[in-house]
């Protein structure tokens, strides 16, 4: 058998093969998709919100520059007990989430909780650049 027939042969299965596949998977998604729906998602990133930033890119770039948290928010007028108090809040739901999973005991949690807010309030004056 000729070399150049077989490969066109080759070709043209995998080709047919290839397309079937394709055809098969328009042929079966043709009814509607479902649409997914996020619902209860904030459009906007609390963080970036008590910062003044329009995007994480903008937020990046600021960190990356050495900036501390407490700079970017008093470049931009933002409050700074805004963000500390945002930080607090999200790490104590992350501490009573691994509470209520079980994955810290109560002492853990309690001794946690309690230097919470000064690690946070020394992490905004913190720049890492």
């Amino acid at each position: 058998m000729n070399i150049k027939r077989v490969m066109i042969v080759g070709t043209m299965v995998v080709i047919m093969s290839f397309g079937s596949t394709a055809l098969s998977a328009s042929i079966t998604s043709a009814s509607p998709a479902a649409k997914w729906a996020a619902t209860g998602v904030k459009d906007k990133d609390e963080l970036l919100e008590a910062l003044h930033q329009d995007s994480d890119e903008e937020l990046y770039e600021a960190l990356y520059e050495g900036k501390s948290l407490h700079d970017i928010a008093a470049d931009q007028g933002a409050d700074i007990q805004r963000v500390i108090d945002l930080q607090v809040s999200q790490l104590t739901r992350q501490l009573d989430e691994r509470l209520r999973k079980g994955s810290i005991s109560i002492d853990q949690y309690s001794a946690h909780k309690a230097e919470l807010r000064e690690i946070v309030e020394r992490s905004v004056h913190t720049s890492f650049g």
